[in-house]
């Protein structure tokens, strides 16, 4: 499949990006990742890999569509989890603190 990537058009297979993962320790995953095999690699390691490209040079969308193209499992940044809504006899509670011992 051609694709662009930071402005260059690229051949890109699925079986040429597992040949070219193969053999590399995923990195510590803090943002989209792309599950490739059984691993889990942050996308903007796996575009620097596949284009040989320093990572400031593409966007980890360009490299989001082109690895969900060729039919890898591509995952966004996990939502935080919205914090429960106090009442306002809780919130005051909370901001006084909890009644000392003695």
């Amino acid at each position: 499949m051609r694709c662009v990537i930071a402005r260059f058009p690229f051949d890109l297979t699925k079986s040429g990006v597992l040949e070219s993962m193969k053999g590399v320790k995923p990195e510590p995953v803090t943002g989209e990742s792309v599950i490739i095999g059984r691993r889990h690699y942050p996308v903007k390691q796996v575009g620097q890999v596949i284009t040989r490209q320093d990572r400031r040079d593409f966007s980890a969308g360009e490299v989001l569509r082109a690895m969900a193209l060729l039919g890898f499992t591509c995952r966004n940044v996990p939502e935080a989890a919205a914090a429960p809504i106090e009442s306002p006899l809780q919130l005051a509670s909370a901001m006084l603190g909890a009644p000392l011992s003695v």
